[in-house]
């Protein structure tokens, strides 16, 4: 089993991803599938994958879906890429997935927001701890939507719960960001996890956050690390040259619908040949129009 300091030496360096959950033509989970795409991604060198993560539909989720998903990952990248499983939602709910994640091998959690309920931070921080204790792996903790902490209720979780070793940041508050850097040092490993990461890369980076994870590695893996390389080596010219030809129309056609960030990565896999079935509702699939367009971005690369 990976350790907790393992895991989050992993996750100090390199590019991650989350690979979209293959579903078949009436919504079901497909294995053979999801293990094809995992085969397919492994050689790009993604430093660590997701599974059951936001681009992942986590939330669309059953328990038993889950589980599937969690130990297809965990089996086919055994000895290669380690695996990182979501889990997330009511307190309870997040405990008995994170607990059949460990279950089924996954090296560690991401632990997502707990969706619609407005909450106090101790509230939040309580779930967070309640999560933590309940399994043995490595915790990363997403602060985005609901899940907002201070850099001082990270410290105190930091000191009870030495399984979470991990902030990913999907807020952009820059404030909060230099704080929670500042505040806990190398305690933490830190990822950027705002939505398209390449888009806030390069700004996370002198933050000092130089891990990020990226949907569109799901679709053009090859370009995906190019851009990672380029931003690690302040190749500001290759990064330029992709954000105004690439993830800047990328954006244009994801912003247009509420979820397009997840049903355009689905929509750039299929057109790539790697086709992972329909987005489950209610988040709704890109129409052929908007296709067309992502399509016509792909090819130009």
């Amino acid at each position: 089993m990976t350790t907790c300091q393992e895991l989050k030496d992993i996750l100090k360096d390199g590019l991650l991803s989350f690979p979209v959950t293959d579903f078949d033509a009436r919504g079901d989970f497909d294995p053979k599938g999801y293990r094809a795409r995992l085969e397919w991604l492994m050689p790009y060198g993604a430093r660590a994958l997701f599974a059951a993560g936001g681009t992942g539909e986590y939330f669309s989720l059953t328990l038993d879906d889950f589980s599937k998903v969690v130990r297809t990952a965990v089996e086919t990248c055994r000895g290669h890429t380690p695996i990182l499983a979501g889990a997330g939602g009511p307190t309870r709910n997040a405990i008995a997935f994170a607990q059949e994640a460990q279950r089924q091998g996954a090296a560690g959690l991401l632990l997502m927001p707990h969706y619609l309920t407005e909450a106090p931070e101790d509230g939040i921080a309580a779930h967070v701890k309640e999560v933590c204790q309940s399994v043995e792996i490595g915790v990363v903790i997403y602060n985005r939507g609901q899940c907002r902490l201070s850099a001082s209720v990270l410290e105190r979780l930091a000191d009870e719960c030495p399984n979470l070793i991990g902030f990913k940041d999907g807020v952009g508050d820059i404030e909060n960001m230099v704080r929670v850097r500042r505040r806990l040092g190398d305690r933490f490993s830190y990822l950027g996890g705002l939505p398209t990461a390449e888009v806030f890369a390069e700004a996370y980076r002198a933050l000092g956050v130089p891990v990020y994870s990226s949907a569109v590695f799901n679709f053009i893996p090859a370009t995906a690390m190019k851009f990672y390389e380029a931003v690690r080596a302040g190749d500001h010219e290759t990064t330029a040259h992709l954000l105004d030809t690439f993830f800047l129309p990328l954006l244009e056609i994801r912003n247009r619908k509420q979820g397009y960030a997840v049903s355009i990565v689905k929509a750039g896999a299929r057109i790539v040949g790697h086709p992972a079935g329909p987005v489950r509702p209610p988040l709704t699939d890109l129409n052929p129009q908007e296709e067309a367009e992502l399509r016509q971005l792909i090819e130009a690369l």
